[in-house]
């Protein structure tokens, strides 16, 4: 009787890799985590973070009622630092000038009145429109020395001098525009009236 074959058992090496794979996805998994967790607590649960400021501002809330009423105390002080500001403004005008002296002032208007005399026999020679243009720079010249700051010793008598020049070059003009002539003995008169006062 012929028995069966035996089925030979034959160790054969297994194909299944090892299961390194998933191991490493669970540590790179719990290295994220880790992360996450670290990247959470540094933004928002460390001291100074942007959630802990709310409180300080809750604290703040019933505190700023006492300082509302703190400040409503120095609002009439305020009032009254204003009324300290209103003085201060006599202080930004300019001290007065010096006062200068007659040869100071005699060097600022020296050429303009030798130019009043010069100008008037110019005038008295000509006629016209001519006569006009240089009467028209005499009047010129007699306001700066009218503007010009005469030593507080003849002050007085070069304002009225000053004055009086300028009112005898207008009547000149009028006379020299109707053309009912060029007279300049007022005008000169006037004129050196002014030199006298600061000794030309």
């Amino acid at each position: 009787m012929m028995s069966e074959p035996q089925p030979e058992y034959v160790w054969a090496h297994s194909e299944d890799k090892p299961k390194r794979g998933r191991v490493w996805l669970i540590v790179v998994l719990a290295v994220v985590a880790v992360a996450i967790a670290a990247v959470v607590f540094w933004l928002f649960l460390r001291p100074g973070a942007p959630l802990a400021q709310p409180t300080p501002t809750s604290s703040a809330t019933p505190s700023s009622s006492p300082p509302a009423t703190a400040t409503a105390a120095p609002t009439p002080t305020a009032t009254v630092s204003s009324s300290p500001e209103a003085s201060p403004t006599p202080i930004d005008t300019p001290p007065p000038a010096p006062d200068p002296s007659i040869e100071a002032f005699r060097g600022q208007v020296g050429g303009w009145l030798d130019d009043a005399l010069t100008g008037l026999d110019i005038v008295s020679d000509s006629s016209g429109q001519d006569a006009l243009s240089v009467i028209d720079n005499l009047r010129g010249d007699a306001q700066r020395l009218a503007e010009a700051s005469a030593p507080s010793s003849i002050s007085a008598d070069w304002r009225s001098g000053v004055s009086d020049y300028g009112d005898r070059l207008t009547d000149l003009r009028q006379a020299v525009s109707s053309g009912s002539g060029t007279s300049v003995e007022a005008a000169r008169s006037a004129a050196q009236h002014l030199r006298d006062l600061v000794g030309i």
